[in-house]
C-alpha cells in the first residue's frame, strides 16, 4: 500500500529539551530519509513563531506546555490570531497536567499527546494530522479555484455586458423610429442577445437571439454570433443572404453541436418596409392599428446547424406609429414554484391590455409582469426583450 505524501507539510517541534532533536531523528530516521517527514526544531514559542515566517511550509506543531520566554499555551494564542486553517498544534504535556492540556485544547488545540511520549502514539497522531492538513490545503486550493472562477465569470458578464447596446435612446437624432431592449441573464454569462445599427441612412439593421446552452460557452458563441450578424448586415445585403452567409460560417466553427435561434430585421425608416428572416426563433408580434398580432414565419432554421441551407425573407409594411416586439424564451417559459410558465396568453394580454404604452415602458412592464409571476424563483433561462417603434418621416 502506498503511503500518502506528506512531503510537502514540515512537522516542527517546540521545546526547551536539548535532547529531544537528536532522539526525534532518531525514531524517524526512515520516514526522514524517504523525505515522508520533514522536521524543524524550535526551543520556546517566541523562536517558533520565528520559524513559522521562515518555513511557510509548517502544517504541524508539536509543542510543549512549559517553555521559557514564551509558553505553549501563549504561543497557541498568538496562533489563533494567525487563523490559518492549515496549521494544526498538537500539544505536549505531563499526564497529570490534564488542566493545561484542557486549556490548550480550548485555545484551538488540535489534539495532544502525554509524557512520556509514545513514539508510536506520535506517528499515528502526526500522520492522522497530516491527513487532516491535507485535506484542508485541498479545500483552500478548491475555494481559491472557486474564487477565481467566479472573478472571471464576473469579467466575463461586464464584458458581455458592454458589447450589447445600452444606451438609449441610441439615435437621438432620428426621430423616425423609436428603439428600447433590455436583456437578464439566468447565470453570470448568458446566451441571449440583442443588437442593431444603422446600414445606411435610411435602413436600420436590427436582430435578437438565443444561444443553445448556458453558462461561457453559450456567452461565447452569443458573442461570434452577433458580431458576425452585424458585420454581415452592414455589408447592406438582404436579410436571407445575410442568414445564409452567417449560418455557413457558424457551421464551420460550431462545437459541441451549439446553434442559435436569430430573427434579424431590416427596417427601411423611409417607406415602413420590414424584410426578416425568422431563424427558428419565437414568432415577435406586431401592434398597430389593426390590434395585436404574430408576425408570421419565414420557414427558417436555427443557425449553425445546417451548413448552405437557404433562408427565406418576407415582407410587411408598417404604418406610422406601428410596433414590433421581439422576445425570447425566456420571457413565456418563466415558471413559478408550481411550475407554472408565465406563457403566451399572459404576454399577448399584457400587450393588449397596453396599447398606449411606449416601447420602453412596455419593455419594463414585461419584465415586471414575469419577475411578479415568478415570485422569487431563479431565472432558468435568460430573458431579453427588444422593441421598435415605427414614427415615419416627420
Amino acid at each position: 500500500m502506498n503511503e500518502p505524501d506528506y512531503k510537502n507539510v514540515k512537522i516542527m517541534v517546540v521545546d526547551d529539551e536539548v535532547d529531544l532533536e537528536p532522539l526525534i531523528r532518531q525514531k524517524f530516521r526512515r520516514q526522514i530519509r524517504d523525505g515522508l517527514y520533514d522536521f524543524v526544531f524550535a526551543h520556546n514559542g517566541l523562536e517558533a513563531l520565528t520559524k513559522l515566517i521562515e518555513f511557510p511550509e509548517i502544517g504541524i506543531i508539536l509543542s510543549d506546555i512549559n517553555m521559557p520566554e514564551m509558553d505553549g499555551l501563549t504561543l497557541l494564542m498568538k496562533l489563533k490570531e494567525l487563523k490559518n486553517p492549515g496549521l494544526k498544534t498538537v500539544i505536549v504535556s505531563a499526564y497529570g497536567d490534564m488542566e493545561n492540556i484542557r486549556t490548550a485544547m480550548n485555545r484551538g488545540a488540535f489534539d495532544f499527546l502525554t509524557k512520556p511520549i509514545s513514539f508510536e502514539d506520535l506517528e499515528i497522531t502526526i500522520n492522522k494530522t497530516m491527513d487532516e492538513i491535507l485535506q484542508v490545503r485541498h479545500s483552500m486550493e478548491e475555494h481559491d479555484q472557486l474564487i477565481s472562477i467566479q472573478q472571471d465569470l464576473q469579467t466575463a458578464h461586464d464584458i458581455q455586458q458592454a458589447i450589447l447596446p445600452k444606451t438609449f435612446p441610441p439615435f437621438p437624432s432620428r426621430k423616425d423610429f423609436d428603439i428600447y431592449a433590455a436583456m437578464i441573464a439566468a447565470r453570470e454569462v448568458g446566451g441571449d442577445f440583442f443588437d442593431f445599427f444603422m446600414i445606411d441612412n435610411n435602413r436600420l439593421g436590427f436582430v435578437i437571439g438565443d444561444v443553445s446552452g448556458k453558462g461561457v460557452p453559450a456567452a461565447i458563441f452569443m458573442a461570434v454570433s452577433r458580431t458576425l450578424i452585424r458585420a454581415t448586415g452592414l455589408k447592406a445585403i438582404p436579410a436571407a443572404e445575410c442568414m445564409h452567409y452567417v449560418n455557413n460560417l457558424l457551421c464551420n466553427e460550431s462545437v459541441s453541436c451549439m446553434f442559435v435561434t436569430v430573427f434579424y430585421g431590416i427596417l427601411n425608416t423611409e417607406t415602413g418596409e420590414l424584410e426578416y428572416v425568422n431563424a427558428g426563433h419565437n414568432p415577435p408580434y406586431l401592434l398597430g392599428r389593426e390590434g395585436l398580432k404574430k408576425v408570421e414565419m419565414t420557414g427558417g432554421t436555427i443557425l449553425g446547424c445546417i451548413e448552405d441551407y437557404q433562408y427565406h425573407s418576407r415582407k410587411i409594411m408598417l404604418a406610422p406609429g406601428d410596433r414590433i416586439f421581439l422576445y425570447t424564451d425566456g420571457v413565456t417559459e418563466a415558471f413559478t414554484k408550481n411550475d407554472e410558465a408565465y406563457g403566451d396568453e399572459r404576454l399577448e394580454l399584457f400587450l393588449q391590455q397596453h396599447p398606449g404604452h411606449s416601447i420602453e415602458e412596455l419593455v419594463k412592464g414585461v419584465l415586471t409582469e414575469v419577475n411578479d409571476h415568478s415570485r422569487g424563483i431563479p431565472q432558468s433561462d435568460d430573458i431579453t426583450l427588444l422593441s421598435i417603434c415605427y414614427n415615419g418621416r416627420t
